[in-house]
């Protein structure tokens, strides 16, 4: 059976859930199924796992099937995939490609100058600018990062003025209505003379698009809109399978990759033992190491495509950019 991209979509997407529950699996997506090392046209469901186990390592349960739904399945080792945080000078005016981030944090890259409501900002990560949802709105930012050498008050080109949380597994969450049915509780244990106390908590697995957050410049003067290695955006684009992209990053500096995955779910390690999942993102191959987290992904025709914030020895994770500039109201 020949298979649409369309089709393969909706495969994937079904069966996402059942796949990453699997040991070892970290992310799954659609993609060429590689065969003998060369990339077929034929589509199929790529699983990207820590480490390629034998199938006698693993349980019946545990293994990947050839294939799901009529779609052929592809097994490829990634390890594990980390949200990337690790050029380093600095740069006045600051060109997207060179090391960013906020004061409690090591450094990252500055994305590249967007707008909002007709003001511009530095895009990139929320883990680069707002550190991992822990940072205040209005906090510093300091390029070039703290692990190149920014320091308070000279290196200071910003202000962290928005974010999108990142949900963690297993984070509990406050629900508004339990939150009101636990207070009268709590205040009728309190005229009832008791010292027990309710707390309205909710744990679940929560889904992620972005992690992205942006900042205002101290002066508009002190952000160039060119990418180093690069030069200034042009449009914006929608990333594709097989697209050719390319980046610049604080660590690797410019590179090039393709788009190997899209419609990736994927687990992003935190440090700290927390875990984040991530839906409709793009995969694809070493084109990034740490450091690279923020990094700006365009096409061939320099249009913006994504916002990198992830990734392991030999992939690397994007955000779509019309979900990063939904999220946060922003335009080029």
């Amino acid at each position: 059976m020949t298979h649409t991209l369309e089709n393969a979509r909706a495969v994937a997407h079904a069966n996402r859930s059942v796949l990453l529950n699997k040991a070892n699996v970290v992310a799954t997506g659609v993609g060429y199924k590689v065969r003998r090392g060369e990339k077929s046209d034929a589509l199929c469901v790529v699983c990207s796992v820590e480490r390629k186990l034998s199938p006698s390592e693993l349980r019946d349960e545990e293994r990947i099937p050839p294939e799901v739904d009529g779609l052929p399945t592809d097994v490829v080792e990634t390890g594990p995939i980390r949200a990337l945080q690790s050029t380093t000078g600095r740069f006045r005016p600051a060109p997207g490609g060179v090391s960013v981030g906020h004061r409690d944090i090591t450094a990252g890259t500055l994305g590249c100058v967007v707008f909002r409501d007709g003001q511009p900002y530095i895009l990139s990560n929320n883990h680069v600018l707002a550190n991992s949802n822990a940072a205040n709105i209005g906090d510093p930012i300091l390029q070039p990062g703290p692990y190149d050498g920014g320091r308070l008050p000279d290196d200071r080109i910003a202000v962290l003025s928005d974010f999108v949380p990142i949900e963690f597994e297993g984070a509990p969450s406050g629900c508004g209505v339990a939150g009101n049915v636990v207070d009268v509780l709590n205040k009728l244990a309190e005229w009832a003379g008791s010292d027990t106390r309710l707390q309205a908590v909710s744990v679940q697995a929560r889904e992620n698009r972005v992690d992205a957050a942006i900042a205002r410049p101290l002066e508009d003067g002190d952000v160039s809109k060119e990418i180093l290695h690069i030069g200034p955006v042009k449009g914006m684009g929608q990333g594709e399978l097989g697209m050719a992209v390319k980046k610049c990053g604080r660590t690797t500096g410019f590179t090039q990759g393709e788009i190997q995955q899209i419609d990736v779910s994927v687990k992003v390690q935190y440090g700290g033992g927390r875990v984040a999942l991530f839906v409709d993102q793009l995969m694809a191959g070493a084109m990034s190491q740490g450091g690279d987290s923020g990094s700006a992904v365009l096409d061939d025709s320099d249009r913006l495509v994504g916002l990198l914030f992830a990734g392991s020895d030999s992939s690397t994770v994007i955000n779509r950019i019309e979900n990063v500039f939904s999220a946060l109201n922003l335009s080029l």
